[in-house]
């Protein structure tokens, strides 16, 4: 018994010093190497585990590499006050009260988040929702450098936007293939929670292609592949940097899981393949160019299983197809169950929007499914939102609508009691004339969606699937509201 309690004893002290050295090795600023590969091994009657390699925990060359790219986005709103000036009694007596004046102050700092410098001229990605309320963007580098942003474009289906700087010699983070990342592997999140500037934290991915239900619009049309993590995020952490230990862009963090608004275990980033394809698409069109599959899906269900013959539940079920979609055009038909896309494995909803929302209308992609208990495979011409292969621009818009539209002056919209809205500045033959829709009219809303700009419209019509419900006025103050077919 002596002797027992005595080898108790050895293992315990040496567990403890092991644990010991495990915690140094996290927390030590002096420790700049690690072992790749530490041999550890177990025998006895409950098995054997043997460990070969683990990934370094040093991060501070990836956060070197990191936070000069990185930068502080803040959001600027005007505020607009009234003033009533003197009040004579006497005057008001005989001619009524003295008319408003609206005075415009210097636009005030609303609320900030992150961005990330992604080419040496000024292109920084950032959230869609961190500038979208923005009157004027503001942008600071980690040596304090202070500039004013243009918004090249932004894309609410993917919660991604792009702006630029007007810089040249600019640190950047090249991006990494989100695809390759593992569970279980290290990451470091870069950004500005609660304002504090170049903020560093690690954590490991916790979960890829999460879906989180948090990107929504009208037209159901969110792509949510989020890589999760434990990374600590806050607010001010939107928009900036999800990198790995090689110091390369995998991802935008976007969203924490939390009951209180503050980080409670787990952040969601958007992948790199997918940011990647959003910005270049914005830089090089102004919009996003997304190329549709023209099918609606559903995660296989047990009972689907069942009723298809699977073997096992796997794939993705087809419970819709489009017609004149890229879908039907191929002979997908409903209750396919899709397995693959160009011999990627697709098992969820999130898996394959995200492959297919890397594409552009016009690409070919392989898709490999399963019908009858059969696997069977296709090649796929995917189409854009108007059902062709070609990009859509911002030109094909307005000769499809038949439109152009013009920004509001706050006076116009103050003195019609509106909040926002756009004006159908011109009419051509198009869907807008057809539908009754009159020069002058002020689009309020689309879809049920706040219009405040020319570019909001632009991004609900991109993703506008059948229709277009119009809400708004007219300068005489007359209320409208317009039924839109988009289909040819």
């Amino acid at each position: 018994m002596k002797i027992f309690k005595y080898a108790l004893a050895v293992v315990a002290a040496m567990g403890c010093a092991a644990f010991g050295a495990y915690l140094y090795s996290r927390v030590s600023t002096q420790q700049t190497t690690m072992p790749t590969a530490v041999p550890a091994s177990f025998n006895g009657q409950l098995g054997q585990f043997t460990a070969q390699s683990y990934a370094p925990t040093d991060f501070t060359a990836a956060a070197e590499a990191s936070v000069n790219a990185v930068v502080h986005v803040k959001i600027l709103q005007e505020t607009r006050t009234r003033s009533y000036g003197y009040t004579d009694p006497i005057y008001e007596f005989f001619f009524g009260p003295r008319q408003q004046q609206q005075q415009q102050s210097e636009p005030q700092l609303k609320g900030s988040g992150s961005g990330v410098i992604i080419s040496s001229d000024g292109y920084i990605v950032t959230n869609n929702h961190v500038i979208e309320e923005a009157d004027k963007i503001e942008v600071v580098l980690n040596d304090r450098r202070t500039y004013t942003a243009t918004l090249i474009g932004t894309d609410p289906t993917t919660d991604i936007a792009l702006i630029k700087i007007d810089e040249t010699d600019l640190s950047t983070l090249q991006f990494g293939n989100s695809d390759a990342m593992k569970v279980g592997e290290w990451v470091l999140a870069v950004g500005n929670p609660f304002n504090l500037t170049s903020t560093v934290t690690a954590g490991i991915i916790s979960a890829k292609s999460r879906q989180m239900g948090i990107i929504n619009n009208a037209q159901n049309m969110g792509i949510e592949a989020f890589i999760q993590t434990d990374a600590a995020v806050n607010p001010g952490n939107s928009g900036g940097a999800l990198v790995n230990t090689r110091g390369e862009l995998i991802g935008i963090n976007t969203a924490i899981a939390s009951t209180t608004g503050a980080y409670s275990g787990y952040s969601f980033a958007v992948p790199s393949n997918i940011v990647q394809k959003v910005a270049q698409d914005l830089k090089e069109y102004g919009e996003v160019q997304r190329a549709l599959l023209g099918v609606t899906i559903s995660n296989v269900t047990p009972e689907m299983q069942s009723r298809l013959g699977l073997q096992k539940l796997e794939g993705v079920a087809v419970m819709g197809v489009a017609d004149g979609g890229a879908a039907k055009e191929a002979g997908i038909l409903v209750d396919d169950v899709i397995t693959s896309v160009d011999d990627e494995a697709v098992n969820t909803v999130p898996e394959l929007q995200e492959k297919i929302g890397r594409k552009r209308p016009g690409e070919s992609v392989k898709i490999t499914l399963i019908r009858s208990g059969k696997t069977q495979q296709y090649v796929v011409t995917l189409r854009n939102i108007r059902g062709t292969t070609g990009v859509v621009t911002l030109a094909d818009d307005e000769k499809f609508l038949g439109a152009t539209l013009e920004a509001v002056s706050q006076s116009e919209l103050q003195k019609l009691s509106l909040r926002n809205g756009i004006r159908v500045a011109k009419l051509n033959d198009g869907k807008l004339k057809q539908s009754g829709v009159r020069e002058g009219f002020i689009i309020t809303k689309a879809n049920r969606i706040p219009v405040a700009s020319v570019k909001d419209f632009e991004q609900i019509v991109a993703t506008a699937s059948e229709g277009l419900f119009l809400s708004g006025m007219y300068p005489n103050g007359k209320t409208a509201y317009y039924a839109i077919n988009l289909e040819e």
